[in-house]
């Protein structure tokens, strides 16, 4: 499995990215309270259905999982940071609940997340979203032909010290389009000129996870996915699939 994909590949991607965006657009748009995240997950897969497409994780069992992922949707809710299982759970009024969504078109996946605040939420609530996208931006900004992995790594880290949350160290970006996870790693935290060399035709998916109280440590539930902040404590995801192209890098997961 290549990690440089052809321009033919990134025209796939680019494509299939703009879909996607939809897509987690309008179930960002489409969350409320009273629904279960089981709900939610229905409607994502209905619209990437719709479009002829295919989701990617539903059934998704990479090496060290027990079980295959069960929806096309993982929905992460307050202190659950990624990989949340679609279930009854309702959601309520201040929830913070985190999207991350692939969709494969003609054979090729692109990834994509946010999280959203339904209703309303504390001030530093709000803040911990906007600074974890804007370390997103921050990331996909220090991403250069020629440049390094740790050049990304530790534009997203400058904004967590700076904004002093916690760092969910154990997980991070990597690279996408063949499969749901390739090579390389992408750390949420590194020092500048470290880790492999980006080059034109990769296809990364960058995705900082913030934690608000400032700790660290996280925990796997039970049902084998669900990962969460082992304080307690809510999170953020953002995440966007982003191509090294002969013109630069581009954003591919953007209507």
């Amino acid at each position: 499995m290549s990690l440089i994909k052809t321009p033919g590949e990134i025209e796939i991607l680019r494509e299939g990215g703009k879909r996607l965006a939809k897509v987690l657009r309008m179930t960002r748009d489409y969350i409320k309270p009273g629904m279960t995240t089981r709900e939610i997950d229905a409607y994502a897969e209905k619209l990437i259905l719709d479009f002829g497409d295919t989701t990617p994780f539903k059934n998704y069992q990479p090496r060290g999982a027990r079980k295959p992922f069960p929806a096309a949707l993982c929905i992460s809710v307050n202190d659950e940071i990624v990989h949340g299982i679609p279930g009854d759970r309702v959601i309520k009024d201040g929830d913070v609940v985190s999207i991350d969504l692939g969709l494969t078109h003609r054979g090729l996946v692109t990834d994509h997340a946010l999280s959203v605040i339904v209703g309303d939420a504390p001030q530093r609530v709000k803040d911990l979203l906007r600074y974890t996208e804007e370390a997103l931006w921050k990331g996909i900004d220090a991403a250069k032909i020629g440049g390094h992995i740790g050049d990304i790594s530790a534009a997203i880290e400058e904004v967590q010290v700076k904004h002093k949350y916690g760092n969910v160290r154990e997980l991070g970006g990597h690279g996408v389009g063949h499969g749901v996870h390739e090579d390389p790693y992408v750390p949420n935290y590194g020092r500048k000129g470290t880790g492999p060399r980006l080059q034109q035709g990769m296809v990364l998916a960058i995705e900082p996870m913030f934690i608000l109280d400032g700790t660290e440590d996280i925990r796997q539930m039970p049902d084998g996915w669900t990962i969460v902040t082992h304080s307690g404590a809510t999170a953020a995801h953002f995440e966007h699939t982003i191509a090294f192209t002969d013109k630069g890098v581009e954003v591919l997961t953007m209507e």
